[in-house]
Formats: C-alpha cells, structure tokens, sequence
C-alpha cells in the first residue's frame, strides 16, 4: 500500500509537492522527506498536526518528546508509524516548518493505493519554489498581506485609538483594572 500525500503552501501559489511513502513509515520518515523536497535544512523545531476536515489542529506529532506525562497521549515522529493516526483519504494535515511565526504546509492523503508497494518514501511531483524556511516576525508582518490593521479591524468604524493607553489598555477603566459594575 501507499500514501499519496500532496502538499501546497499559503504564501507560494504555484508551489505544489506529492510525496509517495509506505503507510508504515514513520512521521520522521515524512518529516525528512519533505525536508528533502523543498531544500530546507534539518535544524528547526517542527510538528505535524492532525486536522478535522476545516483544518482545525486535533493532534500533535513531535520531532522530540514535549510531555513526559503518562496520562497525556503524545506522539513523537521517529516512533510513529503514519497508519496509526492516518487512515483514510482525504485526510488533513498541518507540518509547522517555523515554529516562530507558526508558518506551514497543508497536505492532505490525496490518495491510497493499494496492491503496490514502496521501499524509501520519495518527491513524485514539484512545483513551484518553496517559501523561506524561516522568517522573523517582523519580516513576517512586513510580507503578510492578510493581516489589514484598518480602523474595521476591531470590528467597529468608530474605534477610537485615543480610548487606550500605549499598552492597550481602556483609559476608561479605573486604575487597577478593576470594572465598575453598574447593575446592567
């Protein structure tokens, strides 16, 4: 049997990788050959995440282990094989490349092919440059073109930036934090 993994990024449009590796291999396995694919180097912090189907984060695959408690189900990448968190087609997946900013890939299982087998995980497919590696905040605020800090950002027109001091906070409120309850 084989995974068809195919995998796309949010800052490069015309950046596309598939992967081919054996249900049996192992989160690392993947990790490296990804790695491989898109010419990154092996010296950043990265997980895997498993999604439900709107890309919501469900579970956690570590390159190193994060949590030694036993009452915590964790999973680390050289001692998790694929099949074991990965079942069915259509599946999706978040790899955070930078942990820093939170930048990553989505892939999804595109395919499982049965009655053929792999020896080594291998790149069948590539499109397109892949993004830097890694990216300062800044820089990453410089570049980021979804994030639109306009007076609608807060969700109201009459958002008045004079309300708050220079850390954010309401003037308004009484100092100390505290809120006066008015009986409303």
């Amino acid at each position: 049997m084989i995974y068809r993994f195919i995998i796309i990024s949010d800052e490069v449009d015309d950046f596309i990788r598939e992967i081919q590796i054996d249900p049996e291999a192992t989160f690392f396995d993947f990790h490296k050959t990804i790695l491989s694919s898109v010419g990154y180097s092996d010296d950043q912090m990265t997980s895997f995440f498993i999604c439900d189907d709107d890309w919501e984060k469900e579970k956690e695959v570590t390159l190193e282990e994060m949590d030694n408690n036993p009452e915590i189900d964790s999973w680390v990448m050289s001692e998790t094989p694929l099949n074991e968190l990965i079942e069915d087609e259509k599946q999706k997946l978040l790899y955070v490349f930078d942990y820093i900013t939170e930048r990553c890939f989505f892939l999804e299982l595109a395919e499982i092919i049965t009655g053929k087998d792999i020896k080594s995980p291998k790149c069948t497919r590539k499109e397109g440059e892949a993004p830097k590696q890694t990216m300062d905040i800044e820089e990453m605020m410089a570049t980021s073109s979804s994030l639109d800090l306009d007076e609608n950002f807060y969700g109201d027109q009459d958002f008045d930036f004079e309300d708050f001091d220079a850390d954010g906070f309401d003037v308004n409120t009484p100092s100390g934090g505290d809120v006066i309850d008015d009986g409303f």
